[in-house]
């Protein structure tokens, strides 16, 4: 978590008189000389928006807590998700006598106080049971409290905030009282904790905290431990858990924080193997919640909402159940400027009312939202319940592009030009939507801007993005969906190997003829490759490429050529060849958080001796890399890896085995490769 202010620093805050800087207005932006390409393509479905979605978060030391004005704030901005009672707050925090040792609690933030809050903005609690001074009873306890007594049907309940931050590998900010900080410890406490919680109320969800991939401590052995933190907490707990929570701050400039959000993916796709590998029987049943992000740079101006719709909406669209803001007030930070406009460091999505130290500087009043939260706000206009995200792509880093499609035909698009500088010109293409000639709804957040500008103009197919903005387009579909089939059920993947996979899927629903086929499509960015097509619900696709992640949908069609909503996705990999003529046995070891010691072992399976080889292989994203190497020549050019001997390991006997070692080095979610391949030959793994 980030820390709130102290509490004489909050206290005077909120009590001098408020004052508003005055804006600097930004330079006139210049025109991009080409335009953007957009695709936005329906075919390519998504995760499903859930109910959940849009989460911010409440802290205890925060005194408008259960303000009406608060909650009336976070009810227009869609807040359907609110976690209590305050990251590390809450392994100090208990709520019997609404007391946190050590720290600060205002009045008027207990509890009872906060649920009013929640039920007033119509949202649903989050809430974090102490686990570093509290016990599985008194987490029980505040279950039947909340459940039982009061009626409060809470659902959401995690055993702790960041407590790989206990000092266990080294760094300690996080309270736990247990003289066992282990990771082991903690997921055996974690059942404790589900299986109290749960005798009380067998209906409740129980997370367990785990971290994210890529970010410290993600990787590190520390201790007794039989693994890392994520591997050790699953492989215990897994069972017993309903989800598990993560938090993100990628920290750096405002730039580099916005360029990080293309990490999501990776991670969320690693957290998802971390879960299918440890997690036990059924692990797809674990969802994932991420409950703090923010940004270094630009917390309160345009830095932050831009990377608040990109984040949210690329979570999202992972299948993230919640997505939640730190924090909802939070206090002054260092004042600077950017991009034009005032920054007061503030992690508060609304403004504390407070004022610098020494008095020469003072936020806006007491709950003027900053910029995260007109983002948020445009999250609600762009995302809500039951609408399914489709695939957005566009051709330039700096404009990226999110869209789902709603139950009733309608097609939205979040359009987001991460240039400072300059306006973007853009032109849409759509796949598997044709828009109505009727002009689009757009509502638009630009840098300083004190809200969302909303109209019904231009095209469906072209507009200029403001530099540094938000742009929602809502476009209405040309003729009618009546008569179409339903979408098909979740697809699962069988029999996957280095170079096939069997495709599963529950049928469609014939709408106003018969069903025809269903078609196969892969998702490749932005663009759909359709696999095949077959009259019955299974399908075997042949010709993959070994070591190789793939995202498929299915489209039921008709026999009067309507054509379904595409179903869920399904994303599987395929391996290596169970048997080949070589076998690499690829190794990782001493992991540091963003760089290993790595190792490759290569055996010949042949009948005849090698005489000189190269081994080359991929990595399967842009921020890994060979830092240096030994036992070999080894040379990386973009993501391509090359090894060749020295002179004395380059003869490979029959049935021997030469090795070489090398550095890795990360800088985002450390995918590793799978498929390896030997003077041209794609090699078994060992």
């Amino acid at each position: 978590m980030r820390t709130p202010k102290t509490r004489a620093a909050l206290l005077a805050g909120l009590l001098l008189a408020a004052s508003a800087l005055a804006g600097v207005n930004p330079p006139s932006a210049s025109a991009a000389a080409d335009p953007v390409t957009v695709t936005v393509n329906t075919r390519a479905g998504l995760a499903t928006v859930p109910d959940t979605a849009l989460g911010v978060n409440h802290a205890i030391w925060d005194a408008n807590l259960g303000t009406v004005e608060t909650s009336d704030l976070l009810r227009d901005a869609g807040v359907q998700m609110m976690r209590y009672p305050g990251g590390s707050y809450a392994d100090i925090y208990h709520w019997k006598d609404h007391t946190a040792p050590g720290g600060y609690v205002a009045p008027g933030t207990d509890f009872d106080t906060f649920m009013a809050a929640v039920r007033r903005a119509g949202a649903q609690p989050m809430i974090i049971a102490n686990y570093g001074t509290g016990t599985p009873a008194e987490a029980a306890d505040w279950v039947r409290y909340a459940n039982v007594t009061k009626g409060y049907d809470a659902r959401y309940w995690t055993v702790g905030n960041e407590n790989y931050g206990n000092g266990h590998y080294g760094s300690a900010w996080e309270a736990d009282n247990h003289p066992d900080k282990s990771a082991t410890q903690y997921a055996r406490l974690v059942v404790e904790y589900a299986d109290a919680m749960k005798a009380v109320d067998p209906d409740i969800k129980v997370g367990a905290v785990l971290t994210m991939p890529g970010n410290w401590p993600d990787g590190i052995t520390a201790g007794s431990d039989p693994g890392p933190w994520n591997q050790t907490v699953l492989s215990i707990a897994g069972p017993k858990i309903d989800f598990v929570d993560v938090h993100w701050y990628p920290g750096g400039t405002a730039a580099e924080s916005l360029a990080r959000v293309n990490h999501l993916p990776d991670a969320t796709y690693l957290l998802r193997q971390q879960l299918a590998r440890y997690a036990g029987a059924n692990a797809d049943r674990i969802g994932i919640s991420f409950t703090e992000l923010n940004v270094d740079a630009g917390r309160t101006t345009q830095p932050a909402a831009l990377f608040l719709a990109d984040v949210y909406s690329g979570l999202l669209e992972s299948g993230v159940f919640t997505v939640q803001w730190w924090n909802v007030h939070n206090g002054m930070g260092t004042v600077t400027q950017v991009a034009g406009q005032t920054d007061y460091g503030d992690f508060g999505m609304l403004s504390s009312g407070a004022c610098t130290e020494d008095g020469t500087v003072c936020q806006p009043p007491l709950n003027t939202p900053f910029a995260p939260y007109h983002g948020l706000r445009m999250m609600k206009l762009f995302a809500t319940p039951g609408d399914q995200f489709v695939r957005a792509g566009t051709d330039e880093p700096l404009v990226t592009a999110h869209a789902v499609r709603r139950v009733n035909g309608d097609l939205a698009v979040l359009l987001v030009n991460k240039d400072p500088d300059s306006d973007h010109p853009v032109t849409i293409d759509y796949a598997g939507f044709t828009p109505s000639a009727v002009a689009p709804t757009v509502s638009t957040l630009t840098n300083g801007a004190t809200g969302i500008a909303t109209s019904q103009s231009g095209s469906a197919t072209s507009r200029t993005l403001p530099a540094y903005s938000l742009t929602t387009i809502v476009l209405r579909p040309a003729g009618t969906s009546a008569g179409r089939p339903s979408t098909p059920g979740q697809p699962t993947a069988s029999g996957v190997t280095d170079r096939a996979a069997t495709i599963t899927w529950p049928a469609a629903t014939p709408g106003g003829s018969p069903i025809a086929k269903y078609e196969v499509y892969r998702q490749n960015g932005a663009v759909s490759e359709q696999f095949g097509e077959t009259a019955s619900t299974s399908f075997t696709v042949g010709n993959l490429v070994p070591g190789r992640r793939y995202t498929v949908n299915v489209l039921a069609r008709d026999t009067a050529g309507r054509v379904s909503w595409a179903s869920p996705p399904l994303t599987f990999a395929t391996g290596s060849p169970a048997a080949s003529a070589c076998t690499v046995r690829f190794s990782t070891n001493n992991d540091w958080g963003n760089g290993y010691i790595g190792g490759v072992d290569i055996t010949n399976n042949g009948t005849k001796p090698i005489s000189g080889w190269t081994l080359t292989w991929a990595w399967p994203t842009g921020w890994q890399q060979v830092s240096s190497g030994w036992s070999a020549t080894w040379e990386q050019v973009g993501t391509a890896v090359r090894v060749t001997p020295t002179d004395d390991n380059r003869q490979i006997a029959v049935g021997a085995t030469v090795s070489a070692g090398f550095v890795g080095a990360y800088s985002g979610p450390n995918v590793l490769p799978t498929a390896f391949t030997l003077n041209g030959t794609v090699c078994a793994t060992g």
